[in-house]
Formats: structure tokens, C-alpha cells, sequence
């Protein structure tokens, strides 16, 4: 796991050398198409802290959506669940390697940069869900992407934000884990904190990840700044 890690490292410190912050994703994703690498973060289901906090959820008539979906494990759990629902990724090679994981999902994936979202989206949907995505940017685009996860959720709608919990130090990223200010950060335009977790994982105690739970007022405007 460390030398897929050092490998994704590596084909991100290219991409900002070169000014393309989310271009190394598609590299990685293609040349896992190829066999020449692995997606760090691909565990082939969904991401066990949301499996936990979405059991026993229905989401028939709402609206989810899944940020930064990779191969769509994320977003194939919330139409379980009767979610009518949306997923993107930058990456065209992991949207395609959804649609192949998944035939016949009820799941619209589509291509698309957090960084420069479609209008559409904005105030859309009755729950989104961001993990790990954000964390994967480096600090320099940590607040223009935090503002456009925000904008996705609609009057009344629910946040959920997953991601590794920043410790002390520096930090060699990708990935780089966001601090409590960060995460707290998201409460902003009428969308308020309605819990923040600090989970220790249960194969080594030292790392902890945040699950974080937001909910945006019912009368707020659907199209936030």
C-alpha cells in the first residue's frame, strides 16, 4: 500500500508542478485501466463510515449526491436506499469504470471538475456526500472547493463529509487531512453543524477520520454564494 501511495504522491506533485491540481486523477485511474497502477482509495465498496451512518435510511423522492464518485461504490449504496441519484468525478476514466462496475445503475454519472461545478447543481439536492475528495486538493484550493461542495445541498438538505483528521505537523500529501477548522468550515450559508465525529479506525487507533453531519436551513436560497 505505501509504494501505491508514494506512486499517487508522485503523479500529483507533477500535476501542480505544471498548474493541473485534478489532472493527475485521470492518469492515475487510466493507468489502473492498464494495470500499471492501483487506486489507493479504492476499497471496491462503500466507505465503511458512511455505510454505518446511512443504515436504515430511505431516500425515496429525495435527491443525493455523490462528490468525486470514483469507481461509484459511494453513490450505488444511496440508490439502494431509493435515492435518486447524481455522482461525478473529474477523473472520464473512473466515470467509465462505474458505469462498467455497475450495468443497468440507476445512477447518473457524469464528468465533472468540484473546482468549476455546473450551475445546475447548485441548491439540487436533498443530500450530498464529500469524501476524501476535498483532502486529495492541496490548502491553495481547500476553500474554493469547500464553498462548492456547499452550494450542492438544498433548503433543508443534509451534508455528510468524510475525510482523514489532520494531525500535528507537516504533511506529505496527497492526501492532506483536513483540521477541525477546515471540516467546521463547511458551516457556512445557512448550512449549520448538526454533529462532527472524530472516528479512530479500527485497524490502528492512531488515525482517526471525521464524519461530519450538516443541515441547511429550509428557507435558505437554493443558490448560495
Amino acid at each position: 500500500m505505501a509504494d501505491i501511495e508514494e506512486h499517487a504522491r508522485r503523479l500529483a506533485a507533477e500535476s501542480l508542478s505544471t498548474d493541473d491540481p485534478t489532472g493527475w486523477f485521470e492518469r492515475l485511474y487510466a493507468q489502473a485501466e492498464r494495470g500499471e497502477a492501483a487506486v489507493p482509495w479504492d476499497r471496491g465498496a462503500p466507505h465503511q463510515l458512511l455505510a454505518e451512518w446511512s443504515a436504515g435510511l430511505r431516500g425515496e423522492g429525495r435527491r443525493a449526491l455523490v462528490v468525486g464518485c470514483g469507481y461509484g461504490a459511494d453513490a450505488e449504496l444511496l440508490a439502494s436506499l431509493g435515492f435518486r441519484t447524481d455522482a461525478f468525478d473529474v477523473s472520464a476514466t473512473a466515470v467509465d469504470g462505474a458505469r462498467l462496475r455497475f450495468p443497468g445503475s440507476r445512477v447518473r454519472y457524469a464528468v465533472a471538475d468540484l473546482l468549476e461545478p455546473p450551475g445546475e447543481r447548485a441548491g439540487a439536492y436533498d443530500l450530498v456526500v464529500e469524501s476524501l475528495t476535498v483532502q486529495s486538493l492541496p490548502d491553495t484550493l481547500r476553500g474554493g472547493a469547500i464553498a462548492a461542495v456547499r452550494r450542492f445541498v438544498a433548503p433543508g438538505g443534509t451534508l455528510l463529509v468524510i475525510a482523514s483528521a489532520r494531525g500535528e505537523g507537516p504533511v506529505e500529501g496527497p492526501p492532506w487531512p483536513l483540521t477541525r477548522a477546515e471540516v467546521e468550515s463547511f458551516a457556512r450559508d445557512d448550512l449549520h453543524v448538526a454533529r462532527i465525529e472524530a472516528i479512530p479506525a479500527e485497524s490502528d487507533p492512531s488515525v482517526v477520520r471525521w464524519r461530519a453531519e450538516f443541515r441547511r436551513s429550509d428557507q435558505a436560497a437554493s443558490s448560495t454564494s
